[in-house]
């Protein structure tokens, strides 16, 4: 097959990820975005990048779930690839586990965690349902010991995990970069048609052409929305967690997500709202609050960074991956981006290279 030369617009997870993967398969690629290469203000860096089917599908529905499932069976394979073709990546490992989710409720919330349990119970395939594990006070102590005496029931969703966002993106950054990809960053793309770009002034030729901008595609794709997301990273060297800690809450789930070097990504707020500004002084008050709830030692934790990010979301709260008047569209991750985004790309990969055939 004659090299395949594709354009895509938009560098975010699923933009990079597709990239990498399309080099793999012998195609050449041309990145665009708006942001500089090393930007942390997209939706892909303000993520606690959790790997949460089941978590998930109490507010979402099969297709969010059959994805994350298929996305779970990929990370960890493209993990090592990734880390093969990365000098620093394997030297330093991206930081993945898969030591499943703990969901835990004070006693005042015991109701909301009931709640939650029936969801999962109605909603999981039945070969699923052995992944959810009820457990009392010492079954809490015994998966997080830092945890022992604070809460006396507790649900592990046995598989699920998380991955680093961060070292994911510089490691493809890494990889993309040196096997040759052309990245125009810092470049709004004026239009997007078949089998070419418009950005900064000109017309670049391509055989394929993607969209994955993210909100930035709301002229391109009808019913686009942005829904603000929070988060709140600290490093606190009194608490060890070996795997994402879900908290519910009448108003809200806050998830502790765990990280190298005793530092905690945070987050619990979605808003209906395009506004992408800084982080409000109430987000900060409950995501702290709850937090200090979790475990006392984060009163002293330090606060190493706030963020907020648009996340991009259709009316039906589902991804959407198609072809549109000959483009192809990625988008409508909404909050379950590094959950779906293997499988997803997966596909967009095959379908594209098919087409091309």
């Amino acid at each position: 097959m004659r090299s395949v030369h594709v354009g895509i617009a938009g560098a975010g997870l699923v933009g990079r990820t597709l990239a990498w993967r399309l080099l793999r398969a012998g195609c050449r690629v041309t990145l665009f975005d708006k942001d500089p290469a090393d930007s942390t203000a997209s939706a892909s860096m303000v993520a606690a990048a959790m790997l949460s089917p089941m978590a998930e599908l109490a507010v979402a529905d099969a297709v969010v779930f059959d994805l994350g499932q298929r996305s779970m069976a990929l990370w960890p394979a493209w993990i090592e690839e990734l880390q093969g073709a990365d000098p620093i990546a394997n030297a330093q490992p991206v930081y993945f586990r898969q030591n499943g989710t703990l969901v835990l409720a004070h006693g005042q919330d015991l109701s909301s965690l009931t709640h939650f349990t029936r969801i999962l119970e109605h909603k999981l395939p039945m070969a699923s349902r052995p992944q959810l594990v009820q457990v009392d006070g010492a079954g809490v102590a015994a998966l997080e010991p830092a945890l022992a005496g604070r809460f006396q029931q507790g649900l592990h969703l046995l598989g699920e995990g998380q991955v680093c966002n961060a070292q994911w993106m510089a490691a493809l950054k890494r990889v993309l970069r040196n096997q040759g990809v052309q990245w125009h960053a810092g470049f709004d793309v004026d239009a997007l048609r078949p089998n070419t770009i418009s950005a900064g002034a000109q017309q670049y030729a391509f055989d394929a052409v993607v969209d994955a901008r993210g909100v930035g595609s709301k002229a391109d794709l009808p019913g686009l929305r942005g829904v603000r997301g929070e988060v709140l990273r600290v490093q606190c060297g009194g608490v060890r967690l070996n795997r994402p800690v879900r908290l519910m809450h009448p108003r809200y789930q806050l998830y502790v997500a765990p990280r190298p070097d005793d530092t905690f990504v945070v987050g619990a707020t979605q808003l209906e709202s395009e506004d992408s500004g800084p982080v409000t002084l109430r987000s900060m008050l409950e995501l702290g609050s709850a937090l200090y709830s979790l475990h006392p030692a984060f009163g002293e934790a330090r606060v190493q960074q706030m963020s907020a990010a648009l996340r991009p979301a259709l009316d039906n709260d589902q991804p959407f991956c198609a072809l549109r008047d000959g483009v192809w569209h990625i988008n409508g991750l909404y909050r379950h981006g590094y959950l779906c985004a293997p499988a997803l790309v997966d596909s967009l990969a095959r379908q594209l290279l098919e087409s091309m055939q």
